[in-house]
């Protein structure tokens, strides 16, 4: 990377783009930036924030690209009816995707580990940048979210850690194929399912990660992962699963706590016992899959163990927001049926009606998994449960819009639960201010929207009232 060179982002305000602009800036580039947010006015603390920090933002409409000697990050597709990509075209700049700078640093690292995975994949890098640190180490980390440990007054979006240029953690990405740039020292694959392409495609960018890495971490519970464990060299691979003692790390006797997990952790030589403070089997089976990547790197169980013990979490996943008239208010970044089975189980194993809001996505997503949404929901929903859906997240474009939240709703209520498909999102929260009783948890889940975390503060704001 040349590190005197002038990177606009394009999209800076993005969970993906503003950690890689952040680590860039520490390394010396100079960093201007758009976003569509800003020129809608959502989100405004964030882009004060980026002011604050010397980052210089321009209105998306190419007017901030005007030289060559800039080297211009898009999110992904690189048209030209993005008005910063044509404005680059014609000033001669250089176009990169963000996947193409964020595996160049990855793979300039001595030592490096990929996080990947349908589902976890957040948290999990958490978990491994927080341990790292704890145990000294100092890793550069990009993450896709907002790690808590690292958050302060400062640092309200610590999705990125600056730290050594020897040691790089990064979340990485197979909806888009990128997972095939990265060269990792160890890969870390959580679980595949279908999300966003199909189940050959996954399999080739999976099976292609973890053979090109010097070890795998590789989940024994998920039916893929299982396989590809199965295909590598014993030395190479580190398995761990959720009550399989044949793993090398493996959990028994979980017992739910008000505000996380205990268990046993068994690494085939010893047991010890374990607590998290974050809640679910599923974030089990995450700290699993974080120790497993940190005793590749040779960091000691016990204090990994201690590690994660204080490990607060990722904003977004299941973040309490707050309760009132006896109803919790729910932040979730839940959005695919893997991630929506895991936090209405971990809800479920507490006493409580649910007031589900769910914001799809996309268009797209709703096409290809409308069986696995519609049966995820009517079958982990309690006959009390109601799910409320807002139209997708559509930000313009030829998508195809054939199914929507209507199709979803009416086929959970052909199942026996309660559903209703709403015109909007503030529709929805009348709704649900109208449902609300004491006792119940109102879960607010989606992705690709900043403004869902505000919808939910002010869900909050109106219960109280």
């Amino acid at each position: 990377m040349n590190q005197d060179a002038s990177y606009f982002f394009c999209g800076i305000g993005g969970s993906g783009m503003l950690p890689l602009a952040m680590i860039v800036q520490a390394q010396g580039g100079r960093i201007e930036g758009s976003d569509r947010a800003l020129d809608q006015g959502r989100t405004p603390a964030k882009f004060d924030w980026l002011r604050a920090h010397g980052v210089i933002l321009h209105p998306q409409d190419g007017s901030g690209v005007t030289r060559s000697d800039q080297i211009v990050v898009a999110t992904g597709a690189v048209e030209d009816t993005v008005p910063d990509i044509g404005a680059a075209r014609r000033a001669g700049a250089t176009i990169v995707t963000r996947p193409q700078l964020l595996s160049r640093l990855f793979n300039a690292a001595p030592t490096s580990v990929g996080v990947a995975g349908t589902s976890g994949k957040s948290t999990i890098t958490g978990m491994i940048a927080w341990i790292l640190s704890q145990a000294g180490r100092e890793p550069t980390v990009v993450n896709g979210a907002v790690m808590r440990n690292f958050a302060d007054a400062d640092h309200p979006f610590a999705s990125a850690i600056v730290g050594s240029a020897d040691l790089f953690v990064a979340e990485v990405d197979e909806s888009d194929g990128s997972i095939a740039r990265y060269d990792p020292s160890v890969a870390v694959v959580s679980n595949i399912s279908l999300d966003h392409k199909s189940m050959e495609e996954l399999r080739d960018l999976f099976g292609g990660f973890t053979g090109r890495a010097g070890t795998a971490v590789l989940n024994l519970d998920n039916v893929e992962t299982a396989a590809l464990a199965q295909g590598m060299e014993a030395g190479r691979v580190v398995t761990f699963s959720l009550g399989n003692a044949e793993a090398d790390l493996s959990a028994h006797d979980l017992e739910p706590l008000a505000a996380g997990m205990r268990f046993r952790l068994s690494d085939q030589a010893s047991e010890r016992n374990a607590i998290l403070n974050v809640p679910g089997a599923h974030n089990v089976a995450n700290a699993l899959a974080a120790l497993g990547a940190v005793r590749a790197l040779g960091v000691d169980l016990d204090q990994a163990v201690a590690a994660l013990e204080t490990f607060g979490g990722i904003k977004r996943r299941m973040e309490v927001v707050g309760m009132a008239n006896g109803v919790t208010v729910i932040d979730d970044f839940a959005h695919n049926p893997d991630k929506i089975a895991a936090t209405l189980k971990t809800l479920h194993a507490f006493d409580g009606r649910l007031l589900i809001l769910f914001q799809p996505h996309g268009f797209g997503p709703l096409k290809l998994m409308r069986d696995e949404f519609t049966q995820g929901f009517a079958g982990l929903m309690r006959p009390d449960d109601v799910l409320l859906m807002p139209e997708p997240v559509y930000y313009g474009g030829t998508t195809d819009r054939s199914v929507g939240s209507q199709d979803i709703a009416a086929g959970v209520r052909a199942l026996g639960r309660t559903a209703e498909a709403l015109p909007d999102r503030a529709t929805c929260g009348d709704r649900i201010v109208e449902l609300a009783q004491a006792g119940d948890r109102v879960i607010v889940m989606g992705a690709r929207d900043d403004t869902l975390s505000e919808f939910a503060a002010d869900l909050l704001e109106r219960l109280k009232s």
